[in-house]
């Protein structure tokens, strides 16, 4: 690690690429889905939110599965010809990241103090202008779900594993390598990348603790 092993950095950067793209599509659809569902009543709410917070725990080799099937040569969406790439392995991770997203995002919004929309309004705020502040109010629990989204994803190995093949230097990334590299008894190496694992995920909550303590607020 210390070298900069190039096979090893070439994992690493592959996997953040993966999880970072993966976590974009999530949050672009997350966070407007989670604050409108949260600040939107409709005829069964309650069971589509039993939806969501069961897609909150749903087993990564599941989701795997099911792509996999959608994705091979007589899957619903096998013309794409995307098993075993890149992009399955993102469409695994955004199947994965955007429930939890979208199931933060509507706890923190519907937990801001009901009042605070109508007074907004009251002072002639539009209901996007009403809308975007509750959002600022509930920033810090939308942030805290953007952090676990990304740890969920990016520590993931059965659903990547499946849709892409651990193949190297196209779909080999942080945790399909620590098992690949165990089994072979490479042990330093797989050793190596769970390190560099928890030191990105040290780093990512540690900016969360800065960003709070600017802030002045307890998560």
């Amino acid at each position: 690690m210390v070298s900069l092993d190039p096979a090893m950095v070439e994992i690493a950067a592959l996997s953040l690429q993966v999880t970072v793209t993966a976590l974009v599509i999530s949050t672009l659809l997350g966070i407007p889905l989670g604050s409108w569902f949260a600040l939107t009543h409709f005829p069964g709410k309650r069971i589509f939110t039993a939806f969501i917070y069961t897609g909150m725990g749903l087993p990564p080799v599941v989701v795997g599965l099911v792509v996999f099937l959608l994705l091979s040569r007589s899957g619903a969406l096998g013309n794409l010809g995307w098993l075993f790439s890149f992009q399955a392995m993102v469409v695994a991770q955004v199947i994965i990241a955007t429930p939890l997203i979208i199931g933060v995002t509507m706890s923190s919004v519907m937990s801001v103090d009901p009042s605070l929309r109508s007074q907004i309004r009251a002072l002639g705020a539009t209901p996007r202008q009403a809308t975007v502040t509750v959002l600022l109010e509930a920033r810090f629990g939308i942030i805290v779900g953007l952090v676990a989204g990304f740890g969920a994803i990016i520590s993931e190995v059965g659903a990547v594993m499946l849709v892409g093949g651990n193949i190297a230097g196209r779909t080999r990334v942080m945790t399909t390598a620590i098992v690949l590299e165990t089994r072979q008894g490479h042990f330093d190496f797989a050793l190596a990348l769970g390190m560099i694992l928890l030191l990105i995920a040290f780093t990512t909550n540690l900016m969360l603790v800065v960003l709070q303590g600017r802030s002045g607020k307890i998560l």
